[in-house]
């Protein structure tokens, strides 16, 4: 009989929370393995190219649930990998909201002031730097001079970007082949590798056991690389801790799966999902009112027509996001070039009477493809996803070849809900239409229902064990040895971009999990500094503590 393999410490997921996870237990001395379910591509394998099979198609993770989809990310680098490198700081009134539960969601250990040095330390890591007005592509200045008309601020959004080798080609959404957005494949997880950390990459987990020395034996599955409906070897790696960072969309899954075997698992694995409050508009501009209206010009004849041309979002109107307005009615408006493909399937022509993804108004509307406009709304959501009984194997039954598949995931949008985003729509339109600069109409939920690049809450923090599967240190209620530290242990939806705030929480759990982890008998400690060797955020957290 051959030996089980083994290891200090299993991370499951090699995204913001996992990659942050591996790099501190790495660097502190401990066996860290990562098993990532996605390939591992480098930026020279990044193809702009929309071909099944294509980088577009490898590292995303497209999943239709009833009511709500979720577009991931399905890669070493998880989500840093596709996103689009938006990185601010949720707002304070973010952490007192009540949400559905009518009492704060959040951990009282927890507040904006709290959240602040860890949000310093992965501002020095990434690094996060503020755009500048002169270097806001095309796109954004439209848009930011079209709330000036409207009586609207907008600002230049905090970014992972360095704008000196950015080529604003806008293929962001395929991978950055230019390694000007700060991905993790430049700086946790090459520190990580540094430091002895294992990455297998196509190794999917299906479930977790537990040991009798108390530790942990995780089961995978090998992905084949080429058609992900493919699995091939299965295995067990037994770990005297895991961190669970597969995502919101695949850790309450992997942790329903696992529990016949580990035990009941708390009430919130699995509930309270939220799609951060997202929701999508389409503006048509028209190039002569632009003109008119704005005295914009180009130099070339042309007042906008440079849709395919930026870097995804760059200026954002932050107007709402007031404190003194009634939750459910906060939200922020973001200008976001979103690619073809599924941008121009949900899209509907502005002017139809009724939902219009297809027929000849369609058609007319794609035409003047150049000068259209993605306006992303982030609201506050009622935290009302569930997920249902999980998959014979993965986080969803595969569709397709890569990226498609037909998950658990159960979302009808409350009246809460509604209405955060009936506000936001009006008030894009009068944004963007005003003056007749532009046609507006939300994008569809008739094919897929409501849609999230950011999804939230799956497997929560909080005080209340009746509403959160995870306690203030992000540690799984009931199973000792057990951390989540991706999207679904943020408690709600957070108004703005999550990944700054994702990984300012994985920094926060890391002391917490290094402790717990010496008392599992793993040799390690914690303090190192930021992958680039920078300690002053490092020094400001030891004064804080």
């Amino acid at each position: 009989m051959t030996a089980a393999e083994r290891t200090d410490v299993l991370i499951v997921g090699s995204g913001f929370g996992g990659a942050i996870a591996a790099y501190h237990l790495a660097a502190g001395g401990a066996k860290v393995v990562v098993l990532e379910r996605g390939p591992w591509l480098d930026s020279d394998e990044f193809d702009h190219d929309f071909k099944l099979g294509s980088s577009y198609t490898r590292i995303f993770d497209f999943v239709v649930g009833d009511g709500m989809s979720v577009l991931g990310g399905n890669c070493v680098g998880g989500g840093s990998v596709v996103y689009f490198a938006t990185m601010p700081r949720a707002p304070g009134f973010v952490f007192d909201r009540h949400g559905s539960i009518g009492r704060r969601m959040w951990p009282a250990a927890i507040s904006r002031a709290a959240l602040d040095p860890w949000y310093d330390r992965v501002e020095e890591s990434l690094p996060i730097t503020m755009q500048t007005w002169d270097r806001v592509p095309y796109a954004g200045g439209l848009f930011g001079a079209a709330c000036a008309h409207a009586g609207r601020t907008a600002n230049p959004a905090p970014a992972a970007i360095d704008v000196d080798r950015c080529t604003n080609c806008n293929w962001m959404m395929a991978g950055c082949k230019f390694d000007a957005k700060r991905s993790l494949l430049l700086n946790y997880l090459p520190a990580a590798l540094a430091h002895g950390a294992e990455i297998r990459p196509l190794h999917e987990v299906q479930r977790l056991s537990r040991t009798d020395d108390g530790g942990y034996r995780v089961h995978y599955r090998v992905v084949d690389g080429e058609d992900y409906r493919i699995l091939h070897d299965a295995g067990t790696i037994d770990a005297k801790l895991v961190v669970l960072a597969a995502g919101a969309g695949a850790t309450p899954v992997i942790l329903q799966r696992s529990a016949p075997e580990l035990g009941a698992m708390p009430h919130a694995v699995g509930r309270y999902f939220s799609g951060n409050g997202e929701r999508l508009n389409t503006a048509v501009f028209d190039d002569d009112r632009v003109r008119e209206v704005l005295g914009l010009d180009r130099g070339d004849g042309s007042a906008y027509r440079g849709h395919q041309i930026g870097r995804g979002p760059t200026v954002a109107s932050w107007d709402r996001l007031d404190s003194a307005r009634p939750e459910y009615e906060r939200y922020s408006l973001e200008q976001l070039y979103f690619p073809p493909g599924l941008g121009t399937i949900l899209a509907q022509a502005p002017d139809a009477d009724r939902a219009a993804w297809f027929g000849v108004r369609k058609k007319e509307m794609l035409r003047s493809w150049p000068s259209w406009m993605t306006i992303f709304t982030m609201s506050e959501d009622d935290n009302e996803g569930v997920f249902g009984p999980p998959p014979e194997t993965g986080n969803a039954h595969r569709v397709s070849q890569q990226m498609l598949g037909n998950g658990p995931l159960r979302y009808r949008p409350t009246a809460n809900t509604w209405r955060g985003w009936s506000l936001a729509d009006a008030d894009v339109k009068d944004i963007l239409e005003r003056d007749g600069l532009a046609r507006v109409r939300p994008w569809t939920n008739d094919l897929v229902g409501a849609y999230t690049v950011h999804p939230l809450a799956s497997c929560r923090i909080g005080d209340d064990p009746a509403t959160s599967a995870l306690d203030d240190g992000h540690q799984l209620r009931g199973h000792p040895g057990i951390f989540v530290t991706d999207g679904s242990a943020v408690p709600g939806a957070l108004t703005v971009n999550p990944a700054l705030t994702i990984s300012a929480l994985a920094e926060r759990a890391m002391p917490g999990i290094v402790r717990a982890a010496r008392d599992r008998g793993v040799t390690v400690t914690y303090g190192a500094p930021t992958p680039e060797g920078a300690t002053s955020a490092r020094r400001a957290i030891a004064r804080t503590a």
